[in-house]
């Protein structure tokens, strides 16, 4: 049977069918449809598979590793970013092994369409030694669950999927299987105790199966070989492949790349076949450099280190066309007349009453910063009201204005989202609270995952008894309604903390508009 499904829908329906018992996740564009796709599945629901959404990365992938401990399949999903985020768990999961299938899923976003980087998860794998596969379209991202599970119970360790944007975000016809039976509870007798006498004998276990991966990459039927007798090789990877296969169809000379670790025999005996070797890959030159170390200095490798692909951003059926040395497809100029639309706050939005009560208090003062943080209302950032200084990575806003305040620069206001300060806020404002910090916290409070389309926020209705267990003084922890009715006594309440010698945190508490709505929409129903 056939079904029209995004790649990030056919990777998690391949979950299901593949005998899934829990996916563990942060949402995080392009990944987050996967784990939706599960919470609403019929099959998922009938058999209980977990689906809630965790805290952070770092609690995905270790309760995911519980589960395989225990026996059962489990999948770990995020973004590209979450895989630093999450990158303890990952590498010495490597070491300890699994029991169950665990396949850790990253959707890396080349071109940072909704990210802070362009980072290329497959360097994660390389790091922690276990074998990568990336597929190049919606039928192979199915399949291959199914297969990263198999691989992830017969070697005993975790399996990287990496897709990128567009595999997660468009559409194709996918051939699916049969259901298959979730595995039955057997917790291991192994110990998954990394005590340095233990990690020495594990990792030396991790380096003796690199043959068993190495093998596993040549015999598979993802990656393989097409010769049309042509002089130039074109080594194409994951998605990659069809940008190729696009421009030239059959007419071509292709080793497609879609699982890891490289194999050196293939590259070597494909490299003496022709003249030079042009790499097509979604992301950053790991593949290129890799063959320009497998085949030698002098050999010609084309690639994005040669600048025959752009260094940045996504690859594009055009891109490829001109590092083939064919013209390009027909422009599109249709919206040369539009005015440009910057990203902006939705209208009615209680992000909007935070920062224009920011402002208007900060303006008394001039020598602030705002420290930014991660999810919609970082576009806090721009016009009409360019409040904030900084905005780094996941949680950065609260010890980055302790950083600042440590260094003398008063006032020092975080402002960071709901969800952002249960993924990795809370540990900052501990630092803060010990250190009797001169700082005001901000937590903007919507009352859902905004950015990534009203997920549930960890911390809903916890955050003031959060913020008084890491010992923030009760009178200095204030709830406000943001509302422009509301400005005199949000600006009152602002003032006031920001003129205390401490820590004190502000809770600018009001529904999301765009879940509101919907919640308004079902009540209708």
């Amino acid at each position: 049977m056939k079904q029209l499904l995004l790649g990030d829908e056919a990777i998690a329906l391949g979950a299901i069918n593949a005998g899934l018992s829990g996916v563990y996740a942060y949402p995080g564009t392009p990944s987050t449809e996967i784990t939706e796709f599960i919470q609403t599945n019929k099959v998922a629901r009938e058999r209980g598979i977990h689906s809630r959404w965790c805290t952070n990365e770092k609690t995905a992938m270790e309760a995911a590793l519980g589960m395989s401990y225990a026996g059962k399949r489990a999948l770990v999903c995020m973004k590209h970013v979450g895989m630093n985020v999450c990158a303890d768990a990952f590498v010495n999961s490597a070491i300890t092994g699994v029991n169950g299938g665990l396949i850790v899923l990253a959707a890396d976003d080349p071109s940072m369409h909704s990210s802070q980087n362009e980072q290329d998860s497959r360097f994660y794998g390389k790091f922690a030694l276990i074998p990568v596969f990336e597929p190049s379209n919606q039928q192979e991202a199915y399949d291959m669950v199914a297969s990263a599970f198999e691989m992830s119970e017969s070697l005993k360790v975790p399996v990287l999927l990496r897709i990128v944007t567009r595999l997660a975000h468009s559409r194709a016809a996918v051939e699916v299987g049969e259901l298959s039976a979730e595995n039955a509870l057997n917790p291991s007798t192994d110990q998954w105790v990394l005590l340095p006498g233990i990690a020495r004998k594990k990792y030396v276990d991790l380096l003796e199966k690199q043959e068993a991966f190495q093998k596993a990459s040549e015999t598979s039927t993802y990656n393989k070989k097409e010769s049309a007798g042509q002089k130039l090789g074109i080594v194409a990877c994951g998605i990659g492949y069809n940008y190729v296969k696009e421009n030239v169809g059959d007419n071509a000379d292709i080793l497609k790349v879609s699982q890891y670790p490289l194999s050196p025999k293939a590259i070597k005996a494909f490299a003496a076949e022709h003249e030079s070797i042009l790499v097509v890959e979604d992301g950053q030159p790991v593949v290129e450099e890799a063959i320009a170390g497998m085949v030698g200095a002098d050999y010609p490798i084309k690639g994005r280190l040669t600048g025959d692909l752009p260094r940045t951003g996504e690859l594009t059926p055009d891109s490829v066309a001109k590092a083939l040395g064919k013209p390009a497809g027909p422009a599109f100029d249709n919206a040369k007349n539009l005015a440009g639309r910057p990203p902006q706050l939705c209208l009615g939005c209680g992000h909007r009453d935070v920062y224009t009560a920011l402002n208007q208090v900060l303006a008394e003062y001039p020598d602030y910063r705002v420290f930014g943080d991660i999810g919609c209302y970082t576009l806090g950032a721009l016009p009409p009201f360019k409040s904030l200084s900084s905005c780094v990575d996941m949680g950065a806003s609260i010890t980055m204005a302790k950083g600042a305040a440590d260094a003398g620069l008063f006032p020092a206001v975080a402002i960071i989202g709901d969800s952002t300060f249960t993924h990795s806020g809370m540990t900052g404002l501990l630092d803060a609270v010990n250190d009797k910090s001169n700082i005001t916290v901000v937590i903007s409070d919507n009352l859902t995952t905004g950015m990534t389309g009203g997920q549930d926020s960890a911390g809903t209705n916890k955050f003031e008894a959060i913020c008084l267990g890491l010992g923030v003084e009760p009178e200095h922890v204030r709830v406000v309604v943001p509302l422009p009715k509301n400005m005199p006594e949000i600006t009152r309440i602002l003032k006031e903390e920001i003129e205390y010698k401490g820590v004190s945190v502000i809770i600018p508490r009001r529904e999301c508009i765009q879940t509101a709505a919907r919640h308004a929409r079902e009540k209708r129903k």
